[in-house]
């Protein structure tokens, strides 16, 4: 009997490390979406984020991913909906904020989607992730909506947080030239043309201001 009760232990203790190991290698081998979500494939991220949601549905994280996901790959309405529900867990976590802005940018939402940019600014930190990204929606909106003055302002901060993208300085001289400026106008398709010789937007602009310098 008792080499029996020691093999029977012996037993249940090499099923319970099998178990263990077992889905340790499960974890291992599942997809991580945010990478997935990094590497443009946003279609597999979605369905693991979904998934995850399913299993877990206070994962924040997996909101976020899902959303940053849906956006990219154009699924807006659906997007704006995770969101919210998202920030219905009551975690007022400030990347669901951001792309629920982004959401209801596309979606043509404009002074909801601003609303959403003003609250992440006023509550991010200055060197946040995003924060750029923010500022350049919020220019693109006051675009759509006339206000070229301050359009000027959001993309001036915007390419200030990240100078090196052409179609911010292009859409910033699009702001200016509409507002008029066109000595600041052409500095800023300057400054697209310079770090991409062939932004063709930057480059028909900055012909167009010519004729008002002259």
């Amino acid at each position: 009997m008792k080499n029996f009760k020691i093999v029977y232990v012996r037993l249940v203790s090499a099923v319970f490390f099998s178990c263990i190991v077992l889905t340790g290698i499960a974890a291992q081998d599942k997809p991580d979406a945010l990478k997935l979500y990094q590497s443009g494939n946003y279609t597999d991220a979605i369905k693991i984020t979904q998934e995850e949601i399913a299993a877990n549905p206070a994962s924040v994280d997996s909101y976020v991913v899902l959303c940053w996901s849906l956006v990219r790959n154009k699924q807006y309405a659906e997007a704006e909906q995770r969101a919210t529900d998202g920030l219905a867990l009551g975690t007022g976590d400030l990347r669901l904020i951001e792309i629920l802005g982004e959401a209801k940018y596309y979606l043509g939402k404009n002074n909801e989607a601003l609303a959403q940019f003003e609250k992440y600014i006023a509550n991010i930190t200055e060197n946040g992730s995003r924060v750029g990204v923010a500022y350049y929606y919020m220019g693109e909106i006051y675009v759509r909506q006339a206000k070229y003055q301050h359009a000027d302002i959001a993309l001036s901060t915007a390419v200030r947080k990240e100078p090196l993208l052409d179609r911010w300085w292009t859409r910033l001289g699009y702001a200016r030239e509409m507002a008029k400026n066109y000595a600041e106008a052409s500095a800023a398709y300057d400054q697209a043309l310079k770090l991409n010789p062939a932004q063709t937007d930057a480059s028909l602009g900055k012909t167009r201001v010519a004729a008002h310098l002259q």
